[in-house]
């Protein structure tokens, strides 16, 4: 579970922002987004395999 303590002196929307980078740090709603809909673990493997084949392109392209 995540919170957030308002610390004296402290703005309301600086607590609101430490908040929105704890969450997207902890994945949270991505993980959220992924039990949404049932994926087979076909698919996971294809579109793991298109993500690192496009991660690599990008390494090479770099390296140049």
């Amino acid at each position: 579970m995540i919170g957030v303590n308002v610390k004296d002196n402290e703005s309301i929307d600086r607590a609101i922002n430490r908040f929105k980078k704890m969450v997207t740090r902890s994945r949270v709603l991505n993980e959220f987004k992924d039990r949404q809909q049932y994926t087979k673990p076909s698919e996971e493997r294809r579109e793991a395999l298109k993500k690192s084949v496009r991660e690599e392109r990008r390494r090479q392209r770099d390296n140049y």
